[in-house]
């Protein structure tokens, strides 16, 4: 059974510090009692017997699903609605 650190008020100041947040002595309360609760869900995790049991990284076979990329011809011409062209470029003007 893993050790767990006990979640007190002390811990959550310090905690809170290091992290640069300024806690109400409101807020200081409630994140207590909300970090045990956690905590106990981990130490009810931790109970589950898994001996013998194969790691299992995903539930899901991993697949692609995507579309083979295939190449298709392109028909269209980006540059056909402008009088500012030359061959397939845009043309500017010209800098002296």
């Amino acid at each position: 059974m893993k050790a767990y650190q006990r979640i007190d008020r002390k811990l959550l100041e310090h905690v809170a510090e290091v992290s640069r947040l300024d806690l109400s002595e409101e807020e200081i309360g409630r994140f207590t009692e909300q970090l045990k609760v956690i905590l106990e869900a981990f130490r009810e995790i931790d109970e589950v017997d898994t001996d013998g049991v194969e790691p299992s990284f995903h539930p899901l076979e991993l697949k692609n699903v995507l579309r083979e990329d295939e190449a298709t011809p392109w028909d269209w011409e980006p540059l056909g609605n402008s009088r500012h062209r030359e061959d397939r470029h845009f043309k500017g003007p010209r800098i002296t």
